[in-house]
Order: C-alpha cells, then sequence, then structure tokens
C-alpha cells in the first residue's frame, strides 16, 4: 500500500477518536465548541495552552475533563503571591542513611506529571512564573545544576482571570510566546447557557471517559506533523505573520501604525501546526485558508502589542488580526 494511501487511514482514524473525544468533553463542558477546538488543537500539536475568560466560565473543569479524556496523569497548581519556585519544580531534602551517613534527595513537585494546570498563573511573581520557562520550551528543568528531563507528553494549560488585576502580575513577553494559543473562554450564547443549567443542575452530570492514552496522544502528535501543507496555505501563513511586525516592508498601512511590537517565527510554527491539527478535527486531510483564519486569533494575539496611540483609540488586538485578515486572506481566498 502506497504511503499516501497509508496516511490518508491514519488521518480517518485520528479523526474519528478526535470525534469521540469531542464528545466526551462536552458531556461535561457544554457548548464552547470553538474553545474546545481550540484546546484541543494545541494538545495535538504538542504545544500548551494559555486559558483567559472570566470566574465561573468553566476553564478548570475544562482542563480536568481534557486530563481524562486524553488519559494523562494531571497535577494542578494554584499560583498565589507567596508560591516559590521550589513548590512548582521541587526540592531537595537532606536525608540520613541506615548506615548514619547523609544524602540529598530530590522529590519532585507537580511539573513532573503529563498535563500540568497553572489556575490563574499570573497571581504568582515573576520569580516563580519564570520557573515554567525552561519547562514549557525545553521539556525539562534544572535544579542545583542538574537537568531533569519531564515526562512525555508535557502540557502546560494556564487560566487567567482578565478583569481582576489588583495583586497580579503579568506574563512576561517570553513566556506568552512559549504558549502555541491563547484562547478566549467567552461568556455563552443563550441556547449553550441553557443547555449548561439543565446539564447540571440535576442529581446526575454527564461523566467524560478516556479517548487516548499517552502513547496514541504521541503517535497523533507525530501524524499532525506528516500531514501536507499546499503552497496557499503556507503562503498566506507567511503574508499573515509577517504582517504583524511593525517596522518591516510587509507591515503596511493602519496595521503597521498600531503595533509597537509583533511575533517571530514562533508564530508561524504555531500556525502551521494548529492549521493542521483544526483538519483532522474536522476530518479533512489537509489544512485550507479557513484553518488559517479561524486559528489566526488565538495564534497572534498573545504574541503582539497595541502602540498607546491605538489604546487610546480604541481599538484592539482582535481587530487588528481581523483587518489583517480581511486585506491577506479574504483576496486570497476569493482568488
Amino acid at each position: 500500500m502506497a504511503s499516501d494511501e497509508i496516511l490518508v487511514q491514519e488521518v480517518e482514524t485520528l479523526a474519528a477518536r478526535l470525534a469521540e473525544a469531542r464528545i466526551s468533553i462536552e458531556r461535561r463542558f457544554v457548548g464552547q465548541h470553538s474553545v474546545v477546538e481550540q484546546v484541543l488543537a494545541a494538545i495535538l500539536s504538542g504545544g500548551h495552552a494559555l486559558l483567559v475568560g472570566q470566574p465561573g466560565l468553566g476553564k478548570t473543569m475544562l482542563v480536568d475533563t481534557l486530563a481524562t479524556v486524553m488519559g494523562l496523569d494531571s497535577q494542578r497548581i494554584q499560583f498565589t503571591p507567596d508560591l516559590m519556585p521550589a513548590d512548582i519544580l521541587g526540592s531537595e531534602v537532606l536525608d540520613v542513611l541506615p548506615d548514619g551517613s547523609r544524602a540529598f534527595r530530590f522529590i519532585e513537585g507537580p511539573v513532573f506529571t503529563q498535563l500540568l494546570m497553572a489556575d490563574e498563573i499570573n497571581r504568582a511573581s515573576p520569580r516563580t512564573q519564570s520557573a515554567l520557562l525552561q519547562a514549557m520550551q525545553e521539556r525539562e528543568v534544572t535544579v542545583s545544576g542538574q537537568h531533569r528531563p519531564l515526562g512525555r507528553p508535557f502540557h502546560v494549560l494556564a487560566t487567567q482571570n482578565p478583569i481582576e488585576q489588583e495583586g497580579t502580575y503579568p506574563l512576561p513577553e517570553a513566556q506568552l510566546d512559549r504558549f502555541l494559543l491563547q484562547v478566549d473562554v467567552d461568556y455563552p450564547d443563550r441556547d449553550t447557557e441553557r443547555d449548561i443549567l439543565l446539564a447540571t443542575t440535576g442529581t446526575e452530570e454527564g461523566a467524560a471517559h478516556a479517548a487516548f492514552d499517552p502513547d496514541s496522544l504521541i503517535a497523533a502528535q507525530r501524524l499532525i506533523r506528516q500531514m501536507p501543507v499546499g503552497e496557499s496555505v503556507v503562503e498566506a501563513i507567511l503574508d499573515l505573520v509577517r504582517a504583524c511586525r511593525p517596522g518591516t516592508d510587509e507591515a503596511t498601512g493602519e496595521v503597521a501604525d498600531a503595533l509597537i511590537w509583533g511575533p517571530g517565527p514562533r508564530a508561524a510554527q504555531a500556525l502551521m501546526l494548529v492549521t493542521r491539527a483544526r483538519a483532522v478535527l474536522n476530518g479533512r486531510f489537509a489544512p485550507t485558508l479557513e484553518d488559517v483564519q479561524m486559528m489566526a486569533a488565538p495564534v497572534l494575539r498573545h504574541r503582539m502589542a497595541l502602540s498607546f496611540a491605538a489604546r487610546a483609540q480604541g481599538r484592539t488586538v482582535d481587530g487588528v488580526i481581523a483587518a489583517l485578515i480581511d486585506q491577506r486572506l479574504v483576496a486570497r481566498q476569493a482568488a
């Protein structure tokens, strides 16, 4: 059998498995289909996601449900101002051995897991936030000069409350860039909220079941990277990302004036991966320009910053991205 036929069969099998996973997730996390799609795309791409939304929208429940459905060991860290790096990474303690001698023993912190939930991540100090930088990028940590690899797979799903800023510390740009996606969790529409009321206020709630395990998830992530990407999609990704960089020839017009800094190559890599993942989630064998359009905002919104003048005019990052999509992608789709 030709390798292309094998790839098609593997994608079909993965798409069916992902459809089962989505049904299982939405038994507990009712509605919000785009949020579920984006978080699944981040995990399928092997990356991390930052979930931003007001309290009570189900962010914590979503992460807990994902751990069950993806079959991953999980740990949760509640970030607070007094949290220290050792509370995340672990620390060495001095043990007295049976022969009377003493030796240091390393006690692993909660980062040694497969799915780490960093709840309200912006409540910890920058020193503590930085404890995750190496873990998120290199899948290892360094404690007392020793490199300690993390498990595979390893994902961080962090939550952040955008409305409460007292006693919080903004995430540094270097850490934001390590999140593959920023998933904005908004209020549900009326019909969805009705479904939530009926599903969660009775005597029983829906239960999720495992659709993956660590090995099958790693295989799925490998398959995503093997999917073909058309030249038009590659060029659309490059056009969009490079147009977000002020001070370059490809950033023109009002968009260039609205930004003070923009995304680097890591954003283009992220967009390439999540468009493939979204294609599989929707039962397709290759990404399209629609996938680029739908995943552009989650990939780019945390990798850009507005100028003071743009903020004074009431502009938003998502508005700038939407304008860029109109300029760079809609015309390409029409052609």
